[in-house]
This record gives structure tokens, sequence and C-alpha cells, in this order.
């Protein structure tokens, strides 16, 4: 069964359970610790947004997994430059994928508390990357150090929004994560943030009942899980049940190579997922981080590669004074 628009949207999520210091090597003019001493106080910006994420986090588990999702959206649309958060009748919020993102108001609030110490001169591009860093850390992931210098993009059209589906085969996933300059292994280890977060029965339906209209499941799918599933999501309904993605449910909210297991055991949720354990293009990989536990470090690695894809920076963009309007009165928005 073809699936529609709206299920192109991708639960990306999160990370291991040892503690990680990694300096990522520097892109173009990002840089680990570029806000330091641009402030008229000894204020460390990344401190307060690390102080305004875990408030929300620690009320809200699955904000994290929101987070990454919502660093992973923006970044594989114009790049890393915060245009996902740019209102508008037809803005990139607006754009199916999109319309399961939530984290928004995270992001607000940690501007507004960076504003206060620190006005006009951190991105919000900057603060969705350092949330991201700082979602994995509070999901037992390990801390990897942020580049940042980047600055906010001015234009953001629900029509730019190409983000890969659930339902792509590994090549046809492959070809868009090369677009933006990741390779095979960037995109396992991306995917590999599944292993928190939930994705709802709309994004897998045809998986339980009508695979790729053969009338028939997913013949790939562990029958026990299949069962639970069709119990959760039966068939012909509008329920749209969330569904934890790492299907260890005790790994529900932790970041460690729990979803690489699962889906060697045939229990993946989302058919790219599934697909991952067995392509002959991404197997091996896959068995690899299922067995050894370098998840974290090498997750950490990909989400810095990803939050590099073309940045702004220098006299590019704007710093917004907030996150969800750009400082520009002009209509170069387009919406």
């Amino acid at each position: 069964m073809k699936m529609s628009a709206a299920a192109a949207a991708l639960a990306l999520p999160l990370i291991g359970l040892i503690l990680v210091n990694f300096t990522g090597q520097c892109h173009a003019a990002l840089q680990v610790g570029f806000y330091k001493d641009k402030c008229m106080s000894d204020t460390d910006v990344e401190d307060i947004v690390s102080s305004a994420v875990a408030r929300r986090v620690n009320r809200d588990r699955g904000l994290a997994a929101a987070l990454i999702r919502l660093h992973f959206h923006d970044c594989f649309v114009n790049g890393c430059d915060a245009s996902i958060l740019l209102d508008g009748a037809s803005s990139e919020k607006t754009a199916p994928p999109n319309l399961s993102v939530r984290g928004y108001d995270v992001i607000e609030e940690a501007k507004r508390d960076v504003e206060e110490a620190c006005p006009g001169v951190v991105s919000c591009a900057d603060i969705i990357a350092m949330a991201a860093r700082d979602a994995v850390e509070l999901s037992e992931g390990g801390r990897y150090n942020v580049e940042t210098g980047r600055r906010d993009g001015l234009i953001s059209l629900a029509s730019n929004v190409d983000l890969p589906s659930p339902t792509f085969s590994v090549s046809q996933s492959m070809a868009a994560f090369s677009k933006k300059g990741l390779n095979l292994t960037d995109m396992v280890l991306l995917l590999g943030g599944h292993t928190v977060g939930f994705t709802h029965c709309l994004l897998f339906q045809d998986r339980l009942y009508n695979f790729q209209n053969s009338g028939k499941p997913d013949p790939t799918m562990d029958l026990m899980l299949l069962k639970q599933l069709r119990f959760i999501c039966p068939q012909n309904s509008t329920r749209n049940t969330p569904v934890s993605l790492d299907q260890n449910l005790l790994s529900t909210f932790i970041v460690d190579n729990s979803f690489y297991k699962q889906i060697i055991g045939k229990r993946g949720v989302l058919q790219i997922d599934q697909e991952l354990a067995l392509d002959p293009l991404t197997k091996d990989t896959v068995f690899s981080l299922a067995t050894c536990n370098g998840f974290p470090v090498r997750f950490g690695q990909a989400m810095v590669k990803m939050g590099a894809v073309d940045v702004l920076t220098g006299s590019q963009g704007e710093i917004r004074k907030s996150c969800n309007v750009t400082n520009n009165d002009s209509n170069v928005l387009g919406f």
C-alpha cells in the first residue's frame, strides 16, 4: 500500500549508557566553544541551554527523542539553519512530515533564557544543536562536544521539505542521505537514534495487513511482534496509538545498541529500520553495532557531522531575536 505524504515523518530519537566526551573535527567556520568570551558576562550560554532542556525533559522524557528528531528535520531541509522553527502559512512546519514534530517550545524557552544573559549573539540553529546534544546526555547516551557558529536562515517553505520516508528501501534512503554529504555508515548510525522514541500506527500499518499490496503482512516481521502490533493497531481502525521504536521496552528511553539487537531479531517496527538488518549494504554494520558497545560515541560523531550540513556562517543569514520569526520584515520567507 502506498503511504500518504503524512507517512513521511521519521521518528528520530536518542543514545547510550556511558558518559563520553568527544571532540569533533571542525567543519567550515564551526568550532567547539564558539561563544566563549562573546558575552558581556562570564555566563556560559551552553549551560543556559542545558538547564532549559533539563527542566523540560525531566518532566517529559519523550521530549528528548523529539529534540533529536527536530535537529534531524531541520538539517535535512536547507541545512542546519533553524528554518523549521519559522512560523507561516506555508512554512516547513506545515509540511506533512513535520506535523508531528514537537519541541519547538523548548527551543523558544532556551532562546529566551539565552537572550536575557547574552542578547543578539546566539543563533536558534545553534540552540537546536545544543538541545539535541543535551537530550542525548539526559538519555544516558553520553556527552559529545557541539560545534557552534551557525547563523539562522531566512527562508522556510513547506515545498522544500523532502525528508526520507519510513517506507524507503535502504538504497532510496542512502540516496537521500548522500545528498547531504552523509555516507552509508552515517545513515545506519543516525537511524539508530530510533533506539528511543515512538512512532504511530499510520507509519507501519501496511506491514501488518497489506504489505506492498500483497494482501498479506510483511514476511520479514517476527510473528510475535506482528500479533502484538495487530492488537495495538487494528485493521481499518483510525486509532493512531504510539508504539516504541525499540521493542526492548526496558530500553525505550535509553540510548544504547538495543535497537540494533531488535532489528536483527526481525523486530523492527518501521520498514526502513527492518531493512537495515537485512540489506547486504548495511547488515554487517548493524551486526557490528549490535554486538559492540561503541554506539554512543559513534552516534555523537554522526550527529556532529549531520550538524554541519549546509550551515550558514559569518555574514550569512541572521541571529534571530525570537526563533519563530525572522528579523527581516520583507517577504523573504516566501509565505
